[in-house]
């Protein structure tokens, strides 16, 4: 009878394995509400910074003869690389404890008894993380540029998103924040280690990039600029700002494949180490 039973029981669908993994998640406060926190510090940083320059904008400097009159960037400044970090780490941060607190827990040996499908847990904590980041990153991103934006309004200097290269910018600072979710996640699945899992992912997004900067040696600047940190910058350029990324910087185009690939990767990585290694 019991045997009966148990063939007649359903399988778990997806929808159930993603209610599953928002219970866990909804159940470590301290996840979300850090998430929150560094969305608000972020926009903070941004309107901090612009506000700043409002009285750089109302005195320009006088021109430095041989140099070109300096034009103030709103993009550049209202989407902050300070800010965009901040977020990444957050993000990064959150996709690798999703992971590696079972493991620590032990709360893994619970999931895959339940649900012996590991390939549908570990897809529905990358959809889950992956929407609630995404979500965060689109906040962060058009408050940031709407506020700062309607902040220089005033001074004539402001941008709308029908401007060239706002919309993509806009988009591309939202889009490395779940990017980087999922490459915690991996890292996360591959260490199991919050400590090693946390330094690997600022190792990666910060210290990675600035060994591979500078025009010196092509080959290494074509590594970092597939970094996602130097994907973020080229997709946030301003088309008519000064400021360049060096000699042959990556088009538009290979920036938003970049991103696309280390999110299918990160993913591909976490899927395959969850189903191979041992609990």
């Amino acid at each position: 009878m019991s045997t009966m039973s148990l063939a007649a029981e359903p399988r778990p669908r997806f929808v159930d394995l993603l209610a599953a993994e928002w219970i866990k998640l909804r159940s470590l406060r301290s996840t979300y509400w850090v998430l929150a926190l560094a969305c608000l510090v972020a926009i903070g940083i941004n309107l901090n910074a612009v506000h700043s320059d409002l009285t750089y904008i109302d005195n320009p400097p006088p021109p430095i003869p041989g140099f070109p009159k300096y034009h103030y960037d709103p993009l550049h400044h209202g989407l902050s690389s300070i800010a965009g970090d901040l977020m990444a780490i957050a993000a990064g941060s959150l996709g690798a404890i999703t992971v590696f607190g079972e493991y620590t827990t032990g709360l893994i040996r619970t999931t895959f008894a339940a649900v012996p499908d590991r390939r549908g847990v570990i897809g529905a904590k990358v959809l889950l993380i992956g929407v609630i980041t995404g979500i965060a990153g689109l906040v962060v991103s058009f408050a940031s540029f709407l506020a700062t934006n309607a902040m220089l309004s005033s001074r004539h200097v402001g941008l709308s998103l029908g401007d060239d290269g706002c919309l993509r910018a806009v988009l591309g600072y939202a889009a490395i924040v779940p990017t980087c979710a999922l490459i915690g996640m991996a890292l996360g699945a591959l260490l199991r280690h919050a400590t090693a899992s946390i330094v690997s992912l600022v190792l990666m997004l910060f210290i990675l990039p600035l060994m591979f900067g500078g025009d010196r040696y092509p080959w290494l600047k074509r590594i970092g600029d597939h970094l996602p940190s130097h994907t973020v910058a080229r997709l946030t350029l301003n088309p008519h700002s000064s400021t360049t990324m060096g000699l042959n910087p990556p088009s538009v185009l290979d920036a938003w494949i970049t991103m696309g690939v280390w999110a299918v990767v990160a993913t591909a990585v976490a899927v395959v180490v969850v189903r191979r290694r041992d609990v």
